[in-house]
């Protein structure tokens, strides 16, 4: 099996337990479920619960105690890109290709949506508290999973960048929302799956900043599809950072400058795995992929 392959597999897993753990459209409140569900069908690679359940299982997990934490962060992260999307935010109507929720909902029940797969988010990590395996480890990871969702994380990083919307920003400020807004969700996927199977706080030291390497370089090679890619494989519309007047990788560095930084950041998130005290081929072939993908 190849990297590809083996990537669409595992995610075809986190696809069936995220799915798991959504919630039946039912009773009076019935429309903004179907619209929490219809948000996270949308699909995507599945990155974050993938993630998560490598290092999960390079550190050492064999039970499921990791599952619901998969799905409350492929929750959170779905709830972050339907408020995204609004009208008072990015405005795309695409998301994956297919109507973004506030095409379908209106924007009032999107904006609820999101809400909702927040709360819905830590109602399923907290499950994971009823598993008969050993839960000591599972305040650490609801820890984890909070704080880089929330203002001194994702929610930081959308901070700034809504508000340097139509400033010139600089090399500092772009790293700092980037690794907020984007590297904080990676770095929670392969931390709180790393403290469920009982890495130490030195070696979750190491993990977060590796997978802030990878995180700042995940989003430099997004700020060149934007100009460069095909909105067919994107699954969204290219252009939109133009379009929203932001700084990115791109308008600082220049298109041959952010590939260079891209590679570089690549390369020392490389180095960074080295050092770690587990090992995973896959994650190495991980890093690669998602600094030379095309979608």
């Amino acid at each position: 099996m190849n990297f590809n392959e083996e990537l669409k597999a595992k995610a075809v897993e986190a696809e069936k337990i995220i799915e798991a753990y959504l919630p039946k459209a039912e009773g009076p409140q019935k429309t903004v479920i179907e619209a929490m569900n219809y948000s996270v069908r949308l699909g995507g690679k599945r990155l974050r619960p993938v993630i998560m359940r490598e290092f999960y299982t390079m550190y050492g997990g064999r039970g499921k105690i990791v599952e619901p934490f998969m799905a409350a962060l492929e929750m959170i992260h779905t709830y972050s890109l339907v408020h995204d999307d609004l009208p008072v935010m990015d405005n795309d109507l695409l998301r994956r290709g297919k109507p973004s929720t506030h095409a379908v909902y209106g924007a009032g029940m999107a904006t609820l949506a999101g809400d909702g797969l927040l709360n819905l988010a830590f109602e399923t990590a907290f499950l994971a508290f009823d598993f008969k395996e050993d839960t000591g480890a599972v305040p650490a990871a609801l820890k984890i999973l909070a704080e880089k969702a929330g203002f001194k994380g994702m929610l930081g990083g959308q901070v700034v960048d809504v508000e340097s919307e139509g400033k010139s920003v600089s090399e500092e400020t772009l790293n700092f929302i980037h690794e907020k807004k984007t590297a904080c969700m990676l770095e929670s996927a392969a931390m709180t799956g790393a403290v469920l199977a009982g890495a130490g706080e030195e070696e979750l030291k190491k993990i977060e900043n590796l997978m802030s390497l990878l995180g700042v370089a995940f989003q430099v090679r997004d700020d060149i599809l934007d100009v460069t890619g095909d909105e067919a494989l994107l699954g969204k519309p290219v252009g939109s950072d133009e379009k929203n007047n932001k700084t990115t990788f791109v308008t600082l560095y220049g298109l041959s400058g952010a590939e260079k930084e891209a590679e570089r950041l690549a390369a020392e998130a490389l180095s960074a795995a080295g050092g770690l005290s587990a090992e995973s081929e896959f994650f190495n072939a991980l890093i690669r992929y998602l600094v030379e993908r095309d979608f």
